[in-house]
């Protein structure tokens, strides 16, 4: 068991083509992560290929979602557009967004978190590392990674990390692998005054997990 994401997930990235989101798309690939679609306006219709992986691009995240069955996105969109691209996943019906963008003005969250309201979308972010479910393998591969962190670091097993700190959660997390204690799963909620998901969401996730026998929750001043 884990909390939010497990190896079957299905996850988009918005901003695939971007330097930064097709970076990170492919270490998610290589961490085994189910990337099945990208998406890029203007872009529909081409592919992300990577380490043998062919990711198709579409236009919106509504029509991958349509043709994939993605039910999770990373948001590697600028600021200026990232708002829209959260909502855009809300109404798309994804279970989950993770948003990693930094700098996203604070008017545009206030209004995305109001349009969420009553919607079954979870947001985590923005300003946020992401998202790790360690997997059985190698270094933990084929786990579900969205987001920035390290997979490398992770190992699975069964203590929770929550942190609103990216680098913390980094270092919170390696030190268990270091001494051979492995995590259910990683969250990094990010700092930004208006988010999508608290420490106490979190926690009540791992308290209900039976997976989960401890948590290390991680502020940030």
């Amino acid at each position: 068991m884990a909390i939010l994401v497990t190896p079957e997930t299905k996850v988009l990235v918005q901003g695939i083509t971007g330097s930064f989101g097709a970076r990170h798309t492919q270490l998610s690939i290589e961490y085994g992560t189910q990337i099945v679609a990208g998406v890029t306006p203007g872009k529909g219709g081409q592919f992300f290929e990577h380490a043998g992986k062919k990711v198709p691009i579409f236009d919106t995240v509504a029509e991958a979602v349509k043709e994939t069955g993605a039910t999770a996105s990373a948001v590697f969109v600028p600021p200026p557009f990232a708002a829209d691209a959260i909502l855009e996943g809300v109404d798309a019906g994804l279970d989950l967004v993770v948003a990693i963008t930094e700098g996203i003005p604070v008017n545009d969250m206030v209004r995305a978190k109001r349009a969420m309201e009553g919607k079954k979308t979870r947001l985590i972010g923005p300003n946020c590392p992401g998202i790790v479910t360690p997997g059985e393998g190698k270094d933990s591969h084929g786990g579900c990674r969205i987001g920035i962190a390290p997979g490398y670091i992770h190992k699975k097993g069964h203590i929770g990390v929550v942190s609103r700190s990216g680098t913390l959660t980094y270092e919170a997390v390696w030190q268990l692998t270091c001494r051979g204690v492995g995590q259910s799963t990683c969250v990094g909620i990010g700092g930004d005054p208006v988010n999508g998901t608290s420490h106490l969401d979190i926690i009540t996730m791992f308290n209900d997990d039976p997976d989960t026998h401890g948590i290390i929750m991680i502020g940030e001043i």
